[in-house]
């Protein structure tokens, strides 16, 4: 259980089966859940009412798992989300960390260990079991490397999100906002919504002047 004092700390359980959020339930004790949701819609919806500190995420579908995690991060930006899945490989991990979520537990995990899980996320940990820790290093490097961009107004550079630049490598292969947002597990209209602001950002006014500035090499 969190210790007293740690109270306010508040925690949204997405499950799609009910035993499994019965049992995050009294994992954590119901004074820390604001709120319950069972697919990734109610989910998102969830949050953007309650603005959770912590998303713990167990879904049906690695799609749904996905665009859950991105629409909850774009309609709560502080909301710290960690996923529970069964073991995952590379790739998939590394997929759910570029989703914006905050750390992955296999559902195997003691649930005795939630509480703390949900302390560490809190202060901004990140929840990761050892053997992906030297994946996130390497990805985290080529984020770093890959966020600043320069815009085309002189020497500028612009902060790009990772799913912002996810979005805008898609549309640079020339695929439409519908497969973009497909291939990413999110809405079309958060799709769009990343373009925007990118758009701002870099100065372009349309999607062919993004597609040009990408085929210039000068972002």
């Amino acid at each position: 259980m969190i210790r007293p004092g740690e109270q306010d700390i508040r925690v949204l359980i997405a499950a799609s089966r009910l035993p499994t959020r019965v049992g995050l339930r009294l994992a954590l004790g119901p004074k820390l859940v604001c709120g319950e949701a069972a697919d990734g819609e109610s989910a998102a919806a969830a949050a953007l009412k309650e603005q959770p500190d912590v998303c713990l995420l167990d879904l049906e579908s690695r799609a749904e798992n996905l665009g859950a995690i991105g629409e909850i991060v774009a309609g709560s930006p502080h909301t710290a989300v960690v996923m529970l899945a069964r073991e995952l490989d590379d790739d998939e991990f590394l997929a759910v960390m570029r989703a914006g979520a905050s750390g992955y537990l296999s559902q195997g995990v003691d649930p005795a260990r939630l509480p703390d899980v949900v302390r560490a996320v809190v202060r901004g940990e990140v929840a990761v079991p050892r053997h992906f820790v030297g994946r996130l290093i390497d990805e985290l490097r080529d984020r770093d490397r890959r966020r600043r961009l320069v815009a085309v107004s002189g020497d500028r550079t612009v902060e790009i999100t990772a799913r912002e630049w996810e979005v805008l490598a898609l549309l640079g292969e020339d695929l439409p906002t519908r497969e973009i947002a497909e291939q990413l597990g999110i809405s079309q209209v958060t799709v769009r919504r990343h373009l925007g602001a990118v758009s701002q950002k870099l100065g372009a006014r349309t999607r062919e002047d993004m597609l040009g500035l990408l085929r210039s090499d000068r972002v």
